[in-house]
């Protein structure tokens, strides 16, 4: 028997058992995409353990990490041993984490083995999509992810350090292209992914559909959810529709101004669930630790900001940033640390480890 959505009272009572969840989106500095964080020649303990252990410092507990169906398909076995250990210096320092399965953002046409040098310049020049549009619109070999899905949730349901299932980030998100193409090469690209995602939303609500009901066939003990990331768009509306009717806990996107960020607040406050926004961060659009953070202690909404420690993702770069020489912006998008572990802004470390005094 399949389990079913959780009720408003059993995500409520699952919340209320929680700290206030405040923590980012964590990949070692090392890695430029999830399959190089996991992959078994590329994967860093040494580098985790250090950069946990500044999250940590920082007052984090609890951080947001991918998964890739390629690493399953590759060596299930393998991988699972990977995702322990890291399990388990995650634990050392009482920091849980919020597995994502699937993603629909940056490069399509993932590809196992050795993953390319970052791009000078460029955010998040070697992140790729899991599964990717071809096996999003070929369902005749959904299988293996199906068997992706089941297995993995089966695997590590039970475990108290994971704290929530995170099935598909951002379905349907096809229109980030890079600033580094030619003004009229991005302006046609964009005219051909947005014709080519106007049928998008379909798969990917299947898809999305699917993962719901492969996951609750495992049956873990842990929530399930997939975010709204962009409420003000017509074109993802099936998406986030779908995504508030699946979820057990509510949990969004917004790299919005604190004024876009309440209203967004608002509109998902009716369905009466725990609220967890699990990306924001983006300085140069007004989302930023000053004016985010106590807004969503006030209302007890988790809050992961999108990077750690300034690394080969560059996120530090914005999305339509691109420095060729590969010269440090003078504003940071994201990420809050340099390699050695010095901040980019004193008074935002300062800023969130009083916060979270406070909290404790």
């Amino acid at each position: 028997m399949v389990e079913s959505r959780w009720s408003v009272e059993k995500a409520q009572q699952w919340y209320a058992a929680q700290p206030w969840l405040v923590g980012c989106n964590f990949i070692p500095s090392t890695a430029i995409n999830q399959l190089e964080m996991w992959q078994a020649d590329s994967f860093d303990p040494e580098t985790i353990g250090r950069e946990l252990g500044w999250a940590h410092n920082l007052g984090f507990n609890s951080v947001r990490v991918y998964l890739h169906d390629l690493l399953w398909l590759q060596d299930s076995q393998g991988f699972c041993n990977r995702i322990r250990r890291y399990l388990d210096i995650a634990g050392r320092y009482q920091i849980t984490t919020l597995f994502v399965l699937f993603d629909d953002c940056w490069h399509d046409h993932p590809q196992l083995g050795r993953q390319p040098d970052p791009a000078p310049g460029l955010h998040n020049s070697g992140w790729v999509r899991s599964p990717g549009l071809k096996a999003i619109r070929d369902e005749q070999n959904w299988g293996r992810l199906e068997e992706y899905v089941t297995g993995a949730v089966s695997a590590f349901g039970q475990d108290e350090r994971v704290l929530l299932w995170d099935l598909y980030n951002e379905p349907g998100n096809g229109f980030l292209v890079s600033p580094k193409l030619p003004r009229l090469v991005q302006i046609a690209t964009l005219i051909s992914l947005r014709t080519c995602y106007l049928v998008m939303p379909v798969p990917a609500t299947k898809l999305l559909q699917k993962a719901f009901t492969w996951a609750r066939q495992a049956a873990p003990r842990q929530p399930l959810t997939t975010a709204t990331w962009y409420l003000t768009s017509r074109l993802e509306n099936r998406l986030n529709r779908a995504a508030v009717e699946l979820s057990d806990v509510i949990t969004f996107h917004s790299y919005f101004n604190l004024e876009a960020t309440r209203g967004i607040f608002s509109q998902l406050q009716t369905a009466g669930r725990p609220l967890i926004c699990t990306e924001y961060l983006a300085r140069g659009g007004g989302s930023n630790f000053k004016s985010h953070l106590p807004f969503f202690k006030e209302h007890k909404i988790g809050a992961y900001n999108w990077g750690l420690v300034a690394g080969k993702t560059q996120t530090y770069y914005s999305w339509g940033d691109y420095y060729p020489a590969g010269e440090e912006p003078p504003l940071w998008h994201h990420d809050i640390l340099r390699r050695d572990g010095l901040p980019f802004r004193q008074e935002e470390v300062e800023l969130i480890q009083q916060i979270m005094q406070r909290n404790g």
